[in-house]
């Protein structure tokens, strides 16, 4: 069949120009179009190779990554299976806490330190109207006492505001002395010692009102109303470590309890008592402070009575025991407690301020240690008393018993030692007989000469 629309041509004629013509346009454009189609064919091939070199390029990529650094190509069942780590649980761990604490001794208030302080205030020494000012009598001591977290003090003498001032041997002590205390640093004042009769029940009363006047942080212990229930014993929350106080003393000097007194002291043969406060303190609190008014005046000796009376509070559950009353220095111990805890005692502080006459009256310490509280994951709570120091203290006076000052030891020095106004009644007294009378009393242990 003819498909060109174009008349038979009879065979084995030749062709016409125009057909020849038209035969060559023909054979031309066949030609173009397959030359055309040659090229796409080797167009798509190259972009197919390309194509499949890219992807064998991100394949190796990959495999690259995965096995950085192996050397080696593992077949696709050894390759490994990404699975997401669990988030690890934090390990609890225990809560410490360690409340730093001195005890100083018998801050005793002669007449010649509250007339001095009247003075200071703009007095006569008997002016009760402008007040005193016993700021010259600390100022050497008084940076120490910032540094740590409780300040503890034997307040040997009524304080109070309403009863006149007077000296040995029934002593009231003007209300500004405490406040001053206060401004220090002390928070925790022991009343329980051999002068707390001295004024009877009006003393008694006017101290209480006193000591209640003062902030609230301020707390006292020793002079109690009731020897039966918890109000005996005064606890105190520091960073969230609980101390209990509690305080005694051997006598009061022969003096009876007045029988109309609002409060009172426990004596120290009063054992029933004080074993059941001191044990019913430890169930209350984390550590146990324990002041003890005992002991034999100026003696540098501790009696068989003050080391039983030590054990027998270690083992009732006391942290902590500080002794006050013989106004010279006694040596410090660690004694094992029946429950196996290290317990503090110091057999005696000495004076902290004074203006007696012998030189070893003279010569106190202040007893620093920390008390550390550890909390565990699983709710156990461990204690423990540890760094026990005694820091060396001296009261100074000049002839007359004039500018009455107290130092550290570490503060004072052979010139001030020289020119003491007690040398006229202990005249070896000098810098050398300070440091023999420290360390012929103290433990090397305990005593720092240089803080």
């Amino acid at each position: 069949m003819n498909n060109n629309n174009r008349p038979p041509r009879p065979e084995n004629r030749p062709l016409t120009p125009a057909e020849q013509a038209a035969a060559r346009r023909r054979a031309a454009r066949s030609k173009e179009r397959r030359r055309r189609k040659r090229r796409r064919q080797r167009i798509l091939l190259l972009a197919a190779f390309l194509l499949f070199a890219v992807l064998l390029a991100v394949a190796a990529f990959a495999i690259g990554k995965n096995l950085a650094g192996t050397g080696k190509i593992p077949d696709s069942s050894s390759l490994p299976v990404s699975t997401p780590e669990p988030t690890p649980t934090p390990t609890p761990e225990p809560v410490v806490t360690t409340v730093k604490v001195s005890a100083t001794g018998d801050n005793l208030i002669h007449d010649a330190l509250y007339k001095q302080a009247n003075r200071r205030a703009g007095g006569s020494g008997f002016d009760t109207a402008v007040g005193y000012d016993f700021g010259a009598l600390y100022e050497h001591v008084a940076p120490f006492y910032k540094d740590y977290d409780v300040n503890w003090l034997n307040q040997e003498t009524l304080v109070t505001d309403e009863l006149e001032p007077s000296n040995y041997p029934c002593f009231s002590t003007p209300g500004d002395l405490g406040r001053h205390m206060y401004d220090l640093g002390f928070r925790v004042f022991s009343l329980s010692n051999n002068h707390t009769y001295d004024k009877g029940s009006a003393g008694i009363a006017a101290t209480r009102r006193f000591w209640d006047s003062m902030p609230d942080d301020c707390l006292t212990t020793g002079l109690v109303s009731n020897d039966d229930d918890d109000s005996a014993i005064t606890l105190q929350t520091v960073n969230g470590v609980t101390i209990a106080y509690l305080s005694y003393t051997d006598h009061t000097n022969g003096i009876p309890q007045p029988s109309d007194a609002e409060a009172h002291v426990i004596l120290s043969s009063q054992t029933d008592v004080i074993q059941r406060q001191v044990s019913r303190a430890a169930e209350l609190a984390d550590f146990v402070l324990v002041g003890m008014h005992w002991g034999i005046e100026n003696s540098h000796t501790i009696s068989d009575s003050q080391r039983a009376m030590a054990q027998q509070l270690a083992d009732w559950g006391a942290d902590v025991v500080i002794g006050t009353h013989p106004h010279v220095v006694q040596d410090m111990q660690w004694l094992t407690s029946a429950d196996g805890r290290q317990v503090l005692v110091a057999y005696s502080l000495g004076n902290f301020v004074s203006a007696q006459s012998v030189g070893d009256n003279l010569i106190g310490m202040t007893m620093t240690f920390d008390l550390t509280k550890t909390q565990n994951p699983d709710g156990s709570i461990e204690t423990m008393v540890s760094n026990g120091k005694a820091h060396p203290t001296v009261t100074h006076y000049d002839s007359g018993y004039s500018n009455i000052t107290c130092y550290f030891f570490k503060d004072y020095t052979e010139e001030l030692a020289n020119r003491h106004g007690v040398r006229s009644n202990t005249p070896a007294f000098s810098y050398e007989y300070i440091r023999s009378v420290l360390e012929t009393n103290v433990s090397p242990e305990f005593l720092d000469l240089a803080a």
